[in-house]
C-alpha cells in the first residue's frame, strides 16, 4: 500500500513539474526622488530585466525588458500615500507575453496605507490599478487593465551593521488580476509574487536593496515559475536642491521602493 502511495505521489509531482516552465531572471531598477514640499514628491525610475530560456539557465541570457517611469506622490496624511505614474516599457521578449517586441505604454493610480508602525517596524498595504496599452501583431494597441494588491513588512536589523551602515529586512506578497487580451493572455488571475530582501542605507540619500522574488503564474497550458534576483538603487533628493527649505519629514508609508 505504501509503495502504491509513493508511486502515485511521484507521478503527481512529475506531472506538475512537467507542466511548469521555470525561468531565472535578473531585475534591476534605479529610482531618483525629489521632495517638492511637505506633501509632494517627484520620482523618476528606470530599469531593465534579463531572463534565462528553457535551453540556457543563465539569468543574463538576454535582456527582455527596459522601462522608464515618472511618478508623482502625494501625502494627504501621515499614514497615506497616493501616487500616479506614466511609463514606457520596451518589451523585447517578455516570457509571459504571447509575442515578441510588444511596446507598452502604462499609467497607474496607487494608494499605500501604513497599517502598523512600531519602533520602525512597518506593515504597509498597497493597491494599484494599471492601465496598460500593448501593441499587438496588427500594430494596434490593446488595452489591458490590471489590479495589484500587496502586503509588505519592513523591519530594521539593529544587531547587523556593516561599517555602521543601517540594514533592514523586508518581505512582501502581491497578487495580480488582469483583463483578457491577445498579447497578455486570457487568464484573469495573472500571478502571485513573493519577495524577501535586505536594504542598506548608505546615508540619508542612498539606499541599496538586493532581494529575491518568486513569481507563480498559473496558465492553462503550462504554469510559469520565475525565480528572480533583484537589485534596486534608490537615490533620495538626488535632483537639484531648489526646494531644500520645503524638505519633507519622511512618514511611515515610505517603504523604500515603488515596485515594478
Amino acid at each position: 500500500m505504501r509503495k502504491k502511495i509513493s508511486v502515485a505521489l511521484i507521478l503527481v509531482y512529475s506531472s506538475i513539474y512537467s507542466q511548469s516552465d521555470n525561468l531565472s531572471q535578473f531585475w534591476n531598477e534605479y529610482a531618483f526622488t525629489k521632495d517638492l514640499s511637505q506633501n509632494w514628491v517627484l520620482e523618476i525610475d528606470a530599469g531593465l530585466s534579463s531572463s534565462s530560456i528553457p535551453d540556457d539557465p543563465n539569468m543574463f541570457h538576454n535582456i527582455t525588458q527596459v522601462y522608464l517611469r515618472a511618478w508623482a506622490h502625494y501625502y494627504p496624511a501621515p499614514r497615506w500615500k497616493l501616487s500616479i505614474f506614466y511609463a514606457y516599457f520596451h518589451n523585447k521578449n517578455v516570457p509571459e507575453l504571447n509575442q515578441e517586441k510588444p511596446p507598452e505604454f502604462r499609467s497607474a493610480l496607487q494608494a499605500t496605507y501604513s497599517l502598523f508602525t512600531k519602533e520602525s517596524f512597518k506593515v504597509n498595504l498597497r493597491a494599484r490599478f494599471e492601465d496598460r496599452h500593448l501593441e499587438n501583431e496588427n500594430s494596434n494597441y490593446e488595452a489591458v487593465e490590471r489590479f495589484r494588491f500587496q502586503v509588505k513588512a519592513v523591519c530594521p536589523i539593529n544587531y547587523l551593521k556593516i561599517n555602521k551602515i543601517p540594514i533592514y529586512a523586508f518581505a512582501s506578497d502581491e497578487v495580480f488580476f488582469k483583463t483578457k487580451s491577445a498579447v497578455s493572455g486570457p487568464d484573469f488571475f495573472d500571478r502571485n509574487r513573493f519577495t524577501v530582501g535586505l536594504g542598506l542605507s548608505l546615508n540619508n540619500d542612498i539606499q541599496i536593496e538586493p532581494s529575491y522574488s518568486r513569481e507563480v503564474m498559473p496558465r492553462e497550458t503550462a504554469d510559469q515559475l520565475v525565480n528572480a534576483f533583484q537589485l534596486n538603487f534608490i537615490f533620495n533628493d538626488f535632483f537639484s536642491n531648489i526646494a531644500k527649505p520645503f524638505k519633507r519629514n519622511k512618514t511611515s508609508v515610505d517603504d523604500g521602493s515603488s515596485g515594478f
